[in-house]
C-alpha cells in the first residue's frame, strides 16, 4: 500500500544545533498535538469511514502525517547533532539524555513519553472528523507558537511548511465532514 520516497516533504537542512528549540519541537513528535498521534488516528479511522471517499482522504492525510514525523525526526536529529552531555545539561534535557541517549524518542516538551491516550476515536464518523478538526487547528496553534519561539530560518521554513500542512488537513476534514452530513450522518 505504501510507496516510500526517500525524500522528505520539505527540506529540511538546519546548520546551527540548538537543543533549547529541540526540546520544544520534540512536543511535535510524541506530545498530545503531535505529528505521530495524528497519524495512527487517522490510519485507524479509515477504516470505519462510510464509504470510499472518506477512506482514502483518511488514508493520505494519516500517510502525510507519517511524512510530518520523518521531517520533525530530522529536526530534532539536526538540532542535536553533535551536542555533548554538557548541552543536554545546559538544555534541561538531562532527563532525556538519561532515558535515550543521542536516540530519538517520542515525547513531550516535558519528558513525558508517548501514549496512545493521544489518539481519539469514538466509532461515530461526525465525532470522529469533528475531532481530526479539532487536532489540526490545535496542532497548527502548537506550530505557531514553536514560530515564535525560534530564530533561525533554517528552523523557522519547515515550521511554516508544517503549520500550512494543518490548515489544509482542517479544510478537508471539514469537507468530508460536510459531505457526510448531507448524506444524513
Amino acid at each position: 500500500m505504501f510507496k516510500y520516497a526517500k525524500t522528505l516533504p520539505f527540506r529540511v537542512d538546519i546548520k546551527k544545533p540548538d537543543l533549547k528549540m529541540a526540546k520544544v519541537i520534540i512536543s511535535q513528535y510524541g506530545g498530545p498535538q503531535g505529528e505521530l498521534g495524528a497519524a495512527i488516528r487517522y490510519l485507524n479511522q479509515r477504516y470505519t469511514m462510510p464509504d470510499e471517499y472518506g477512506k482514502a482522504l483518511l488514508t493520505d492525510i494519516g500517510t502525510e502525517e507519517l511524512g510530518h514525523v520523518e521531517m520533525i525526526c530530522a529536526m530534532l536529529y539536526q538540532l542535536t547533532k553533535g551536542a555533548t552531555v554538557e548541552d543536554f545539561k545546559k538544555a534541561g534535557l538531562e532527563g532525556y539524555y538519561t532515558e535515550h541517549g543521542l536516540d530519538l524518542f517520542p515525547a513531550n516538551t516535558d519528558g513525558v513519553p508517548f501514549t496512545t491516550a493521544y489518539i481519539s476515536a469514538v466509532g461515530d464518523v461526525v465525532a470522529d472528523l469533528t475531532e481530526n478538526m479539532a487536532a489540526e487547528q490545535k496542532a497548527r496553534a502548537v506550530y505557531e507558537n514553536l514560530i515564535d519561539l525560534a530564530t533561525d530560518e533554517d528552523v523557522i521554513q519547515p515550521l511554516l511548511f508544517l503549520r500550512q500542512r494543518e490548515v489544509v488537513h482542517y479544510n478537508r476534514f471539514k469537507e468530508l465532514l460536510e459531505h457526510y452530513q448531507e448524506m444524513g450522518y
